[in-house]
Protein backbone atom coordinates (compact mmCIF):
# COMPACT_ATOMS: atom_id res chain seq x y z
CA UNK A 1 0.00 0.00 0.00
CA UNK A 2 2.82 2.39 0.87
CA UNK A 3 4.49 1.57 -2.42
CA UNK A 4 1.27 2.42 -4.24
CA UNK A 5 1.03 5.78 -2.45
CA UNK A 6 4.53 6.64 -3.66
CA UNK A 7 3.68 5.81 -7.27
CA UNK A 8 4.05 8.99 -9.48
CA UNK A 9 1.23 7.91 -11.80
CA UNK A 10 -1.14 7.90 -8.85
CA UNK A 11 -0.09 11.43 -8.00
CA UNK A 12 -0.85 12.60 -11.55
CA UNK A 13 -4.22 10.86 -11.51
CA UNK A 14 -5.18 12.50 -8.21
CA UNK A 15 -4.01 15.92 -9.44
CA UNK A 16 -6.00 15.48 -12.65
CA UNK A 17 -9.11 14.54 -10.70
CA UNK A 18 -8.74 17.61 -8.51
CA UNK A 19 -8.37 19.88 -11.53
CA UNK A 20 -11.40 18.28 -13.16
CA UNK A 21 -13.42 18.78 -9.98
CA UNK A 22 -12.24 22.39 -9.76
CA UNK A 23 -13.23 23.00 -13.39
CA UNK A 24 -16.60 21.40 -12.78
CA UNK A 25 -17.16 23.54 -9.70
CA UNK A 26 -16.30 26.75 -11.53
CA UNK A 27 -18.66 25.87 -14.35
CA UNK A 28 -21.58 24.85 -12.18
CA UNK A 29 -20.86 21.13 -12.11
CA UNK A 30 -23.46 20.44 -14.80
CA UNK A 31 -22.91 19.05 -18.28
CA UNK A 32 -23.11 21.78 -20.85
CA UNK A 33 -24.41 21.76 -24.36
CA UNK A 34 -21.39 22.04 -26.72
CA UNK A 35 -20.79 25.60 -27.77
CA UNK A 36 -20.91 26.45 -31.44
CA UNK A 37 -17.84 27.78 -33.23
CA UNK A 38 -18.57 29.38 -36.55
CA UNK A 39 -15.69 29.86 -39.00
CA UNK A 40 -17.03 32.67 -41.14
CA UNK A 41 -15.97 33.68 -44.63
CA UNK A 42 -14.24 36.66 -43.01
CA UNK A 43 -12.16 34.30 -40.87
CA UNK A 44 -11.19 32.29 -43.93
CA UNK A 45 -10.22 35.43 -45.83
CA UNK A 46 -8.06 36.60 -42.91
CA UNK A 47 -6.35 33.21 -42.64
CA UNK A 48 -5.60 33.21 -46.38
CA UNK A 49 -4.29 36.79 -46.22
CA UNK A 50 -2.02 36.04 -43.25
CA UNK A 51 -0.65 32.97 -45.01
CA UNK A 52 -0.06 34.94 -48.23
CA UNK A 53 1.81 37.71 -46.39
CA UNK A 54 4.14 35.13 -44.86
CA UNK A 55 4.68 32.78 -47.80
CA UNK A 56 3.92 35.04 -50.78
CA UNK A 57 1.34 32.59 -52.16
CA UNK A 58 -2.15 31.30 -51.42
CA UNK A 59 -2.53 28.23 -49.17
CA UNK A 60 -3.45 24.87 -50.63
CA UNK A 61 -6.68 23.14 -49.58
CA UNK A 62 -4.82 21.02 -47.01
CA UNK A 63 -2.91 24.04 -45.71
CA UNK A 64 -6.14 26.02 -45.35
CA UNK A 65 -7.70 23.09 -43.51
CA UNK A 66 -4.75 23.11 -41.12
CA UNK A 67 -5.05 26.86 -40.61
CA UNK A 68 -8.74 26.49 -39.81
CA UNK A 69 -8.07 23.69 -37.35
CA UNK A 70 -5.41 25.77 -35.61
CA UNK A 71 -7.80 28.72 -35.44
CA UNK A 72 -10.50 26.47 -33.92
CA UNK A 73 -7.97 25.09 -31.44
CA UNK A 74 -6.99 28.62 -30.38
CA UNK A 75 -10.66 29.64 -30.09
CA UNK A 76 -11.47 26.64 -27.88
CA UNK A 77 -8.50 27.29 -25.62
CA UNK A 78 -9.42 30.97 -25.49
CA UNK A 79 -13.02 30.26 -24.48
CA UNK A 80 -12.04 27.65 -21.92
CA UNK A 81 -9.38 29.96 -20.53
CA UNK A 82 -11.98 32.69 -20.17
CA UNK A 83 -14.32 30.27 -18.41
CA UNK A 84 -11.57 29.55 -15.89
CA UNK A 85 -10.78 33.25 -15.53
CA UNK A 86 -7.20 32.75 -16.73
CA UNK A 87 -7.16 36.14 -18.45
CA UNK A 88 -7.62 37.97 -15.17
CA UNK A 89 -4.58 39.82 -13.84
CA UNK A 90 -2.47 38.63 -16.77
CA UNK A 91 -0.41 41.68 -17.85
CA UNK A 92 0.24 40.29 -21.34
CA UNK A 93 -3.44 39.62 -22.07
CA UNK A 94 -4.46 42.89 -20.43
CA UNK A 95 -2.06 44.93 -22.54
CA UNK A 96 -2.96 43.07 -25.74
CA UNK A 97 -6.67 43.80 -25.29
CA UNK A 98 -5.90 47.43 -24.48
CA UNK A 99 -3.81 47.67 -27.66
CA UNK A 100 -6.66 46.26 -29.76
CA UNK A 101 -8.99 48.91 -28.37
CA UNK A 102 -6.38 51.55 -29.17
CA UNK A 103 -6.25 50.21 -32.74
CA UNK A 104 -10.02 50.67 -32.94
CA UNK A 105 -9.60 54.26 -31.77
CA UNK A 106 -6.79 54.79 -34.31
CA UNK A 107 -9.05 53.52 -37.08
CA UNK A 108 -11.45 56.44 -36.68
CA UNK A 109 -10.13 58.44 -39.63
CA UNK A 110 -10.86 62.18 -39.38
CA UNK A 111 -12.75 63.88 -42.18
CA UNK A 112 -10.75 65.54 -44.95
CA UNK A 113 -10.13 69.19 -44.04
CA UNK A 114 -11.38 72.07 -46.17
CA UNK A 115 -9.08 74.65 -47.73
CA UNK A 116 -10.12 77.14 -45.05
CA UNK A 117 -9.14 74.70 -42.29
CA UNK A 118 -5.82 73.99 -43.99
CA UNK A 119 -5.11 77.70 -44.33
CA UNK A 120 -5.97 78.26 -40.66
CA UNK A 121 -3.52 75.51 -39.66
CA UNK A 122 -0.83 77.01 -41.90
CA UNK A 123 -1.39 80.47 -40.40
CA UNK A 124 -1.07 79.07 -36.88
CA UNK A 125 2.15 77.17 -37.70
CA UNK A 126 3.92 79.43 -40.19
CA UNK A 127 7.45 78.79 -38.90
CA UNK A 128 7.07 75.07 -39.51
CA UNK A 129 6.37 75.59 -43.21
CA UNK A 130 8.83 78.39 -43.94
CA UNK A 131 10.61 78.37 -47.28
CA UNK A 132 14.30 78.69 -46.55
CA UNK A 133 16.51 81.32 -48.20
CA UNK A 134 18.52 80.06 -51.17
CA UNK A 135 21.89 81.12 -52.55
CA UNK A 136 23.75 81.10 -55.81
CA UNK A 137 27.36 81.67 -54.82
CA UNK A 138 31.02 81.22 -55.69
CA UNK A 139 33.77 80.57 -53.16
CA UNK A 140 37.55 80.28 -53.07
CA UNK A 141 39.00 78.18 -50.29
CA UNK A 142 42.10 78.95 -48.19
CA UNK A 143 43.50 76.30 -45.86
CA UNK A 144 44.98 77.89 -42.68
CA UNK A 145 46.80 74.68 -41.79
CA UNK A 146 48.56 74.66 -45.16
CA UNK A 147 49.31 78.37 -45.41
CA UNK A 148 50.13 79.01 -41.76
CA UNK A 149 51.06 82.60 -40.90
CA UNK A 150 50.71 83.66 -44.56
CA UNK A 151 46.96 83.06 -44.70
CA UNK A 152 45.89 86.60 -43.75
CA UNK A 153 48.23 88.20 -46.28
CA UNK A 154 47.17 85.73 -48.97
CA UNK A 155 43.51 86.56 -48.35
CA UNK A 156 44.27 90.29 -48.49
CA UNK A 157 46.01 89.83 -51.86
CA UNK A 158 43.34 87.56 -53.31
CA UNK A 159 40.31 89.70 -52.51
CA UNK A 160 41.12 92.68 -54.80
CA UNK A 161 42.25 90.28 -57.53
CA UNK A 162 38.87 88.54 -57.48
CA UNK A 163 37.09 91.89 -57.38
CA UNK A 164 39.01 92.92 -60.49
CA UNK A 165 37.86 89.77 -62.27
CA UNK A 166 41.16 87.90 -62.13
CA UNK A 167 41.26 84.18 -61.38
CA UNK A 168 42.52 83.04 -57.95
CA UNK A 169 43.20 79.36 -57.50
CA UNK A 170 43.02 79.04 -53.72
CA UNK A 171 43.80 75.65 -52.17
CA UNK A 172 42.68 72.33 -53.56
CA UNK A 173 39.55 70.92 -51.94
CA UNK A 174 36.59 68.63 -52.58
CA UNK A 175 34.26 71.52 -51.77
CA UNK A 176 32.33 72.89 -54.76
CA UNK A 177 33.52 76.20 -56.18
CA UNK A 178 29.92 77.16 -56.96
CA UNK A 179 26.43 76.43 -55.67
CA UNK A 180 23.40 77.16 -57.82
CA UNK A 181 20.11 78.17 -56.10
CA UNK A 182 21.01 76.04 -53.09
CA UNK A 183 18.63 76.27 -50.09
CA UNK A 184 20.18 77.15 -46.77
CA UNK A 185 20.00 73.57 -45.48
CA UNK A 186 22.02 72.39 -48.50
CA UNK A 187 24.65 75.10 -47.95
CA UNK A 188 24.84 74.01 -44.30
CA UNK A 189 25.16 70.36 -45.32
CA UNK A 190 28.10 71.12 -47.61
CA UNK A 191 29.97 73.87 -45.75
CA UNK A 192 28.59 73.67 -42.20
CA UNK A 193 26.05 75.72 -40.26
CA UNK A 194 28.50 78.50 -39.33
CA UNK A 195 29.24 79.20 -42.98
CA UNK A 196 25.55 79.09 -43.95
CA UNK A 197 24.63 81.41 -41.09
CA UNK A 198 27.31 83.91 -42.12
CA UNK A 199 25.80 84.34 -45.59
CA UNK A 200 22.71 86.16 -44.31
CA UNK A 201 24.52 89.45 -43.72
CA UNK A 202 26.73 89.41 -46.82
CA UNK A 203 26.08 91.80 -49.70
CA UNK A 204 25.02 90.45 -53.10
CA UNK A 205 27.20 90.87 -56.18
CA UNK A 206 30.66 91.40 -54.70
CA UNK A 207 33.55 89.34 -53.36
CA UNK A 208 33.82 89.52 -49.55
CA UNK A 209 35.46 87.62 -46.76
CA UNK A 210 36.94 85.76 -45.25
CA UNK A 211 33.96 83.64 -44.21
CA UNK A 212 34.88 80.85 -41.81
CA UNK A 213 33.69 77.27 -42.08
CA UNK A 214 34.68 74.04 -40.39
CA UNK A 215 37.14 73.48 -43.22
CA UNK A 216 38.96 76.80 -43.15
CA UNK A 217 38.49 80.28 -44.68
CA UNK A 218 36.64 81.32 -47.82
CA UNK A 219 36.30 84.35 -50.02
CA UNK A 220 32.68 84.40 -51.17
CA UNK A 221 30.61 86.11 -53.84
CA UNK A 222 26.82 85.78 -53.51
CA UNK A 223 25.48 86.14 -57.03
CA UNK A 224 21.84 85.77 -56.03
CA UNK A 225 20.01 85.41 -52.73
CA UNK A 226 16.29 84.60 -52.42
CA UNK A 227 15.15 85.49 -48.94
CA UNK A 228 13.18 83.04 -46.84
CA UNK A 229 9.42 83.40 -46.53
CA UNK A 230 6.32 81.61 -45.39
CA UNK A 231 5.12 78.94 -47.79
CA UNK A 232 1.79 79.35 -49.52
CA UNK A 233 -0.91 76.72 -49.09
CA UNK A 234 -0.32 75.56 -52.65
CA UNK A 235 3.36 74.92 -51.92
CA UNK A 236 2.84 73.24 -48.53
CA UNK A 237 -0.57 71.59 -49.00
CA UNK A 238 0.62 67.97 -48.66
CA UNK A 239 2.61 68.63 -45.50
CA UNK A 240 -0.09 70.82 -43.96
CA UNK A 241 -2.84 68.27 -44.65
CA UNK A 242 -0.72 65.42 -43.29
CA UNK A 243 0.07 67.30 -40.07
CA UNK A 244 -3.49 68.53 -39.56
CA UNK A 245 -4.95 65.03 -40.02
CA UNK A 246 -2.38 63.58 -37.64
CA UNK A 247 -3.26 66.21 -35.04
CA UNK A 248 -6.97 65.50 -35.43
CA UNK A 249 -6.43 61.74 -35.20
CA UNK A 250 -4.48 62.14 -31.95
CA UNK A 251 -7.17 64.44 -30.56
CA UNK A 252 -9.93 62.02 -31.56
CA UNK A 253 -8.05 59.20 -29.82
CA UNK A 254 -7.68 61.28 -26.67
CA UNK A 255 -11.37 62.26 -26.76
CA UNK A 256 -12.29 58.58 -27.16
CA UNK A 257 -10.28 57.72 -24.04
CA UNK A 258 -11.73 60.61 -22.03
CA UNK A 259 -15.25 59.49 -22.90
CA UNK A 260 -14.45 55.99 -21.63
CA UNK A 261 -12.57 57.34 -18.60
CA UNK A 262 -15.59 59.38 -17.54
CA UNK A 263 -17.45 56.11 -16.83
CA UNK A 264 -14.97 55.06 -14.16
CA UNK A 265 -13.97 56.14 -10.68
CA UNK A 266 -10.45 55.04 -9.82
CA UNK A 267 -9.54 54.28 -6.26
CA UNK A 268 -5.88 53.91 -5.32
CA UNK A 269 -5.98 51.80 -2.19
CA UNK A 270 -2.76 53.16 -0.78
CA UNK A 271 -4.37 56.61 -0.64
CA UNK A 272 -7.94 55.40 -0.25
CA UNK A 273 -9.19 58.52 -2.02
CA UNK A 274 -11.33 58.25 -5.14
CA UNK A 275 -10.06 60.07 -8.17
CA UNK A 276 -12.61 62.11 -10.06
CA UNK A 277 -13.14 61.22 -13.71
CA UNK A 278 -10.82 63.10 -16.04
CA UNK A 279 -12.52 65.78 -17.97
Amino acid sequence: MRKLLREPLLHFAVLGALLFALYGGINGGAAKVPQEIVVTQGHLDNLRAQFARTWQRQPSADELKGLVEQWVRDEIFYREGQALGLERDDPVVRRRIAQKLEFIADGQAPAAPSDAELQAWLDANRDKYAVEPSYTLRQVYFDPARRGARVEADLADALPALTAGRAVAGDSTMLPAKLEAAPAFEVARVFGSDFAGGLKALPVGQWVGPVRSGFGLHLVKIEQRVDGRTATLTEARDAVERDLLRSRALQAKEDFYKKLRANYTVRVQAEDKPQKPAG
